[in-house]
């Protein structure tokens, strides 16, 4: 009887396994319920008070007993007493503490100590915010969840583009009326050229004018040429672009004053211009120049106008979506400005700390840390920023490029014709020849 009772429990754990790993695969959260988190939640519990002590998030306190100024009597320790902290609860893939802070203590301190929680508890990352005064929240994720993202769901709006997925499981949406203007930098195979194309794919469907503008030949956005309302290949042609650009939006102007209004979202359906989203793809083509004048002054040109399409479109339906792969002050005092006023921020893994820096270092240090951490293979991951002012790492969803094309060509009865670029392109090619 005793080897059939062996065999007999060999292949109930070998079926324990194998279902435990079909749980884990097909239904994660499950597994991370039933499984992860009992395990995790004890971890917790049993290490904090010694992880407190190692990072200096405990304070001591002085006994009872004690003479004037402190004087410690002979035999009475000072005692280190670690912060209160919840019972962890359970989230989708992770769990949250809530941990009441001492008096004098920031949520700096618990910040420096995320790395020392994450060994601690054996997760993947550790979050920490501050929901109220005195009160400091930690958020544990198991895994990495943009490793299988997904697509998650977001309802259709008018300039609303469905990224991704975010860290969290909810939905990264590109709003263009809630941040008007967005600026994405990544290196070469970061995943950025993909997201021009998930954005366009997106917006292909909707009534809003596209213009590209792709100073490398329109080898990226004459992809999708067939849903562009104007397309530049050369900083020339993206000068002329511009130009009708602010001239059609001084027209805008004159329409919402005479309206009596302060934007075109307030106009009459019949009065209210189309949307214009203008894509720039490699925006250091527009601002380095060869040292020649006609370069230095089309340079210039190009700064001048983005900036002004930044300051004043958001309320006249003109939105700027730009990208680089190297975004730093040496381009120009002009890169900063223009900086300044894309409110969204995406970033990529990119080569070197300054594009990092320059694209999330004033909104929050430690979301250019973050995206400092991007790996190679981390392709289409990438931080973000929310329209609460806070940070998020999120992965944004493979378009392949032939679908990408599709779409374009698919909606490109939709595409608006505006006039005043197409007349200026052709003057430009009449000056040409």
């Amino acid at each position: 009887m005793e080897p059939i009772l062996i065999a007999f429990a060999l292949a109930v754990v070998a079926w324990l396994l194998v279902v435990g790993d079909l749980v884990r695969r097909h239904r994660p959260a499950w597994h991370w319920y039933l499984t992860g988190y009992p395990v995790t939640a004890w971890r917790v519990a049993s290490t904090w008070r010694r992880v407190a002590l190692l990072n200096d998030l405990a304070v001591s306190r002085l006994p009872a007993r004690t003479l004037v100024g402190h004087l410690l009597v002979k035999g009475d320790p000072v005692r280190p007493v670690a912060p209160r902290i919840s019972f962890p609860r359970a989230t989708r893939m992770g769990l949250t503490v809530v941990v009441r802070l001492h008096a004098g203590q920031t949520p700096a301190t618990y910040m420096q100590a995320a790395d020392a929680l994450v060994h601690a508890w054996k997760v993947h990352a550790v979050r920490v915010t501050s929901p109220e005064r005195g009160l400091v929240l930690l958020t544990a994720t198991a895994t990495d969840p943009l490793l299988r993202p997904g697509l998650a769901s977001a309802p259709a709006e008018l300039l609303s583009a469905l990224i991704g997925a975010l860290e969290t499981g909810g939905a990264w949406v590109m709003n263009l009326r809630l941040v008007p203007h967005w600026l994405i930098a990544g290196a070469t195979r970061s995943g950025k050229s993909t997201l021009l194309a998930r954005v366009i794919t997106q917006l292909a469907p909707q009534p809003v004018a596209l213009v590209g503008i792709d100073c490398k030949g329109g080898m990226e956005l004459g992809l999708f040429a067939d849903r562009l309302s104007a397309l530049a290949t050369s900083r020339r042609e993206a000068v002329a672009v511009l130009t009708a650009l602010v001239v059609d939006m001084q027209e805008r102007m004159s329409t919402c004053r005479t309206a009596g209004v302060r934007s075109v979202w307030e106009l009459p359906d019949k009065l209210r211009p189309v949307p214009v989203v203008v894509l720039v793809d490699e925006i250091a083509e527009l601002y380095l120049s060869d040292g020649t004048r006609q370069s230095k002054a089309e340079a210039e040109q190009c700064s001048t106008l983005l900036l002004r399409l930044a300051q004043l479109g958001a309320a006249l339906g003109l939105h700027l979506v730009v990208a680089g792969q190297r975004v730093g002050s040496d381009l120009g005092p002009g890169v900063t400005a223009l900086r300044a006023q894309l409110g969204g921020r995406i970033c990529h893994r990119v080569n070197d700390p300054g594009t990092a820096e320059m694209t999330l270092g004033d909104l929050n240090k430690d979301a250019v840390t973050v995206a400092q951490a991007i790996t190679a293979q981390e392709r289409g991951v990438a931080v973000c920023t929310g329209p609460d002012g806070g940070w998020a790492r999120a992965r944004s969803h493979l378009t392949p490029t032939d679908e990408a094309v599709a779409t374009a060509r698919k909606h490109s009865g939709m595409t608006p014709e505006l006039p005043a670029i197409e007349r200026a392109l052709v003057a430009l090619e009449g000056d040409v020849k």
